[in-house]
């Protein structure tokens, strides 16, 4: 096990990046499946799902798009209880088959205030993916359609998951160490 420091606080090794890169093969493999002679648009959230993202649409061969939007709702290891939209959707959507892609869906309060924006705007589909699910932190009933791993309501970083922007760039996902 690998233990890194993040800032004041250390971190030990969860998944490592073999397992990740297999785990993302096979929800782009679902989604080549899924979206056939659909031309699906991924909607990537930023900041945190830009390496999910990239590495998902990368293994994704069936003709697809890809945006990002910037929503934040943490500062520190907790979130802030509010959903700052700091970049907007600029794509049309309506008739599209859209595909959210969230790095980590923990409380649910981010989907919850964004996805009414996005069904304003008559997409044909929605659907999310997210790198990982906690559900023992949801709050608010949010469920993803393809989940890379379901993990308990630990702090995490790496693979684009960060504690106060440091840590995105580590290639495994580290959980906090509690001694």
């Amino acid at each position: 096990m690998t233990v890194v420091h993040v800032q004041d606080k250390r971190f030990e090794t969860y998944i490592g990046s073999v397992e990740i890169n297999k785990r993302v093969a096979a929800l782009a493999a679902q989604l080549n499946t899924d979206y056939v002679g659909l031309n699906p648009l991924l909607l990537g959230i930023l900041n945190g799902s830009f390496i999910f993202a990239a590495d998902l649409f990368r293994n994704i061969t069936v003709p697809a798009e890809i945006s990002f939007i910037k929503l934040a709702s943490y500062k520190g290891t907790t979130s802030t209880g509010n959903v700052i939209t700091a970049i907007g959707l600029e794509e049309n959507i309506a008739g599209r088959h859209v595909i959210i892609v969230e790095d980590i869906i923990d409380t649910g309060r981010t989907l919850h205030s964004f996805l009414p924006q996005v069904m304003l705007q008559q997409p044909a589909s929605l659907k999310i993916a997210c790198f990982l699910s906690k559900p023992d932190a949801r709050e608010y009933q949010v469920d993803a359609d393809y989940i890379g791993f379901e993990i308990p309501n630990n702090f995490v970083v790496g693979y684009g998951l960060d504690y106060d922007g440091q840590g995105r760039n580590l290639p495994d996902l580290y959980t906090l160490c509690t001694d």
